[in-house]
Parts: C-alpha cells; structure tokens; sequence
C-alpha cells in the first residue's frame, strides 16, 4: 500500500515530457548556481555579465538592420535570452508554470511539437519587441515561452470547446486573467515593457500549435466548417 502511495506522489513529475525537463534544467541550474554564489560572496557581478551576454536589446537588433548588419551573436540573443532571470524566485515561477503546462501539452502534442511552440514563443517575443520602437529594456527571463506554452494550451482547450459545443470563449479565460493582473501590477508598481514579449510569446504559441498539434490545419479546417 506505502508503494502504491509512493509511486502515485511521483508520478506527476515523471509523466513530465524529457523535453520540457531539457528546457527547465538548464535555467533552473543556472539560477542555482548564481543564486549560492550570491549567497556566499562569490562571483560577484557574474549574473550582470551572463545578463549582458545573454538578454536580448532590442535597440541593438534595430540599429543592426538599420546599418545593414546584425551580428550572428544578436540574432542568437533571441532565443537565449530565457536563460538568465533575475532572481531565484523569478526563474522558480517560470520553471513551475513551464512543468505545468508543458504536461498538459505534452500529452497532447509530440515532443518536437511542443519545442516548436517553445522556440517559436520565444523568437517571437524578442522579434515584435525589436519591431515596436517604444521598447527599451532588454528583454530576459523565460515567460515570453512560457506565455507560448499558455498559447498552445489555450489553443487545445479551443478546440475542445468547438467539438464539445462549449464556449469558445472561455479558452480564452487564463490568458485574460493573466494580462489583466499583469495590468493591475503595473498600474499599482509602474510596469515596464515586458508585457510585449509576453503577449507575442502567447500569439505565437497558439498560432504554431494550429500548424503541430495532431491534424494540424485539417482539424482547424474541419472544425470551422463546423464538422
């Protein structure tokens, strides 16, 4: 009986896709690492200069194509830039939402699917953070692909709720509840622009799932036919 209850309290995290586990471990390990050398006095500005190597700067990429060059490091910044957070607790809330949701996915969509959604949230949000002027900060930090993996999710439930006769609508519900508490939090504290990214990141991932979940276009196509 104490080995049934054991198996059924860790099976969770062993129903957790190897690829989302290959997304989370490399950000987890890293913020560890800063985070008790921090605490020991160690390695004093390494997160500053792993920051400046890694973020993305969307100015940087705008002058780069305004000169008629981007150098090949810039364009890497795009999707490196979920590896560097700025504290322990900023990298645990990405790391929780990410094994959340990527167990939902993954049971749905192939491994290669839900890195497509990944990649393509991720790019995405340091992209349309280039192409919007007004935004000056770097953009660091894994919520815009978390915000992806939210996106294929939504697009899941969508689906569902098409087939089943329910409310398109409510699909909709976490990202609406998500951007509006975000809203609130920069109303009440002064937010800045990372909400760009974060909103790409969802647009893309919903949209890629449409193209990699299971039928792909087909599905959508028949669902919309009202199939």
């Amino acid at each position: 009986m104490q080995d049934d209850e054991r198996r059924e309290a860790v099976s969770p995290l062993n129903d957790i896709p190897p690829v989302i586990w290959a997304l989370v471990a490399p950000m987890a390990l890293l913020e560890i690492y800063l985070s008790v050398s921090e605490a020991l006095g160690m390695n004093i500005g390494l997160r500053q200069a792993l920051w400046l190597q890694l973020a993305f700067f969307p100015e940087a990429l705008r002058a780069g194509l305004e000169q008629g060059y981007v150098a090949p490091h810039d364009w890497l910044r795009m999707i490196s830039y979920p590896l560097i957070h700025g504290s322990f607790s900023h990298v645990l809330f990405v790391a929780v939402i990410t094994l959340a949701m990527g167990k939902f996915i993954g049971e749905v969509f192939r491994w290669w699917a839900v890195l497509a959604v990944v990649l393509a949230a991720t790019a995405a949000g340091a992209l349309v953070s280039a192409l919007l002027p007004f935004v000056k900060l770097g953009v660091f930090g894994g919520y815009p692909p978390v915000y992806g993996l939210i996106g294929a999710f939504t697009y899941v439930l969508w689906v569902g709720a098409r087939v089943t006769g329910a409310n398109p609508a409510r699909a909709f519900s976490m990202i609406a509840f998500l951007l509006g508490a975000q809203l609130m939090f920069g109303l009440a504290f002064g937010g800045g622009t990372d909400w760009v990214a974060d909103i790409a990141g969802f647009v893309a991932g919903f949209a890629v799932s449409v193209a990699v979940s299971p039928a792909g276009w087909a599905k959508l196509a028949a669902m919309l036919r009202g199939r």
